[in-house]
């Protein structure tokens, strides 16, 4: 799963998309926000949107009612409104900070109601790329929540060495599940938004961000569009085979475990395990053909699972399908743009 951003020279195609982007917008100062609006607290209410019986166990999600604070961040742009967002983790786990929610809330300044998107980051917590991908939608009339995932940046607990994508598969599940109900919140949140059309709500993510935006949508209703790249199912197999993992396999089976109660254990977190659940919502799909990461075969898993939906290859591996970062800017904003 995509760790970072610079391969054979591709961080510099990110520095120049980052600045065509700025460029484009006017680098006037922003009007003035409302006093109301320069940093507020509040409570937003959880229900499911759903029958929640159909929700994977692993990620049903009790109505309850939890408390927000959003504060602004600095922009020059006039197409959008920053804002760092926290609520709690519906899921106390043993650290502190982790048990916080942390998110940017990239607002369009555009009259009427919006649509609605959470964003997920990649496996190596670099945040650029998601924001680059928040300020397009936003540019285009689409708000776009960056929800950052558990351990991940200021989630992330001094000298305690949990991490969501964890060596240990049993605290990878438990990393997930939390990721999942998370975002069930984020959703929520984002519905009550005054500007946002809550029947259009919709989720994005790349490798990592991927995975578990795919994943996330099977356990949320709310999500009609759904937009996964670089990534795939069958997550057992890529974290077995993948030899990059070598470590965790041989942890695995000098306590005893076998390969096949280790990919029954990643099927509670696999997208194709509760495929069914998402059929019928728009898809698009962004995969590259040669990925060394997610092998070919486990993404058109996750596609089988989903109904066969549009599904662009390109002609890439998984770290070099950077240099189409402009193509899938260009395609991921249109999607979620659309009426359709």
């Amino acid at each position: 799963m995509l760790k970072r951003m610079s391969r054979g020279g591709l961080a510099g195609l990110l520095v120049v998309a980052c600045l065509s982007y700025r460029a484009a917008a006017d680098e006037s100062e922003p009007p003035d926000l409302q006093p109301t609006e320069r940093e507020c607290s509040g409570e937003v209410r959880f229900e499911p949107a759903g029958d929640e019986s159909h929700v994977p166990e692993l990620f049903r999600l009790a109505p309850h009612t939890f408390m927000f604070h959003q504060s602004p961040l600095p922009t020059v742009s006039r197409a959008m409104e920053i804002f760092e967002v926290t609520f709690p983790s519906p899921v106390e786990s043993p650290h502190l900070n982790n048990n916080t929610v942390h998110a940017e809330y990239f607002r369009p300044t555009g009259a009427g109601k919006h649509p609605g998107v959470i964003v997920l980051h990649i496996l190596g917590g670099d945040f650029q790329l998601s924001r680059l991908f928040c300020r397009s939608f936003a540019q285009e009339g689409v708000a776009a929540l960056f929800v950052k995932l558990p351990y991940y940046g200021p989630r992330r607990q001094p000298e305690v060495k949990a991490r969501m994508i964890s060596e240990d598969p049993r605290e990878t599940v438990k990393g997930m599940r939390q990721a999942v109900l998370d975002i069930r919140c984020g959703a929520a949140w984002l519905a009550t938004r005054d500007e946002i059309d809550p029947e259009r709500l919709g989720i994005f993510g790349v490798s990592l961000g991927g995975i578990t935006s795919a994943l996330a949508a099977t356990a949320e209703p709310r999500f009609k569009k759904i937009c996964p790249m670089l990534a795939g199912g069958d997550v057992g197999l890529v974290a077995w085979d993948n030899p990059a993992l070598a470590r965790l396999r041989r942890n695995w089976t000098d306590g005893g475990g076998t390969k096949e109660e280790f990919l029954t254990l990643w099927k509670s977190i696999d997208p194709v395990t509760y495929g069914e659940n998402v059929r019928g919502r728009k898809i698009l799909m962004l995969n590259a053909s040669h990925d060394e990461v997610i092998p070919k075969a486990c993404t058109e898993s996750l596609w089988r699972a989903f109904g066969e939906p549009e599904i662009v290859w390109y002609d890439a591996g998984h770290y070099s399908a950077l240099r189409f970062i402009f193509d899938g800017l260009a395609r991921v904003t249109k999607f979620f743009a659309d009426d359709s």
